[in-house]
């Protein structure tokens, strides 16, 4: 097939009018959709007067979430015994240890990536971008932290109570 001047006129004027490149192609007949497109691009055919499809969907509002207000009433007051009381789990203090000033080295500097070691706490301590940026380098137990750094790295296993009062782990599912 090839693109006569009557058939180009055609294709241009049902572009104007906005059909689709389908709708032109049928019209034409034996030609196909993709060659209708191509056709368009090298014409430079690219405004139309219309859109192929008007878009005339209505504006989608999202609902506002809004979260459960609980009410807060006052409880009376009763007091508690010591074995009664809630336990709760002792966490490390995170600020104690993330105050730990860099360990110096024995030239009196702080420990940076070119001075680690493997036995050196790798704790970062600062900004990165921060010319004073430096690592804990302490001496390492048993991983890559020294025993305060660890602390707060590790956190052991946190159980819970599951539907039917059994003590489930945190990583298990319950059954």
């Amino acid at each position: 097939m090839s693109w006569t001047e009557e058939r180009v006129e055609f294709l241009k004027k049902l572009w104007a009018e906005g059909h689709s490149a389908s709708q032109i192609a049928t019209e034409l007949g034996s030609v196909t959709r993709n060659a209708v497109i191509g056709k368009v691009h090298r014409l430079g055919l690219s405004g139309r007067a219309t859109p192929s499809r008007p878009v005339k969907r209505p504006v989608r509002l999202t609902k506002p979430r809004v979260k459960p207000v609980e009410k807060v009433m006052a409880a009376p007051k009763t007091e508690v015994s010591a074995k009664d009381a809630p336990r709760k789990v002792g966490r490390p203090s995170i600020v104690a240890a993330a105050a730990l000033e860099p360990a110096p080295l024995v030239s009196g500097d702080a420990a940076t990536i070119l001075t680690l070691r493997d036995s050196m706490c790798k704790w970062p301590i600062g900004d990165p971008s921060d010319p004073t940026f430096a690592f804990c380098g302490r001496k390492a137990t048993g991983g890559p932290y020294c025993a305060e750094h660890a602390k707060i790295a590790f956190q052991p296993v946190r159980k819970r109570e599951g539907r039917k009062g059994e003590v489930l782990e945190d990583r298990k599912i319950a059954g």
